[in-house]
């Protein structure tokens, strides 16, 4: 996979910090105050047309309702995201959002080893 430019990285940048905004102020209308949703990524195409976008979700069982959610809404988040963006950058990305689920699986993998060794200990008693 080829190296991101430096402009790629500027933009991405620029995205997370305000998608993370935007959500903030419209996210509660979307999908309710008790779930969290935070931008863990952003991945923009060389040619900036287009910006993959991860979200964590939490405080919840159905994360990808939220993702639903979300796209449903996308014209709201993109006109609230163009607003604030459209200083930075002449070319204003489409987007799509995914579920990054690395936070999920660390977990996971921590309480397979915590019961791991946790059985390790409770064999060499």
């Amino acid at each position: 996979m080829a190296k991101e430019s430096k402009r790629q990285l500027q933009i991405s940048e620029v995205i997370r910090r305000n998608f993370s905004l935007v959500l903030q102020q419209e996210g509660s209308y979307i999908y309710g105050i008790d779930i969290l949703v935070t931008v863990t990524n952003v991945k923009v195409t060389p040619d900036l047309g287009l910006a993959k976008i991860y979200l964590s979700v939490y405080n919840t069982e159905d994360k990808q309702a939220v993702i639903l959610l979300l796209e449903e809404e996308y014209a709201r988040l993109k006109s609230s995201l163009v607003s604030r963006i459209k200083k930075h950058t002449r070319r204003i990305p489409n987007f799509s959002m995914y579920l990054d689920e690395t936070l999920d699986e660390m977990y996971k993998l921590n309480h397979v080893f915590d019961k791991l060794n946790n059985e390790k200990k409770s064999e060499e008693e």
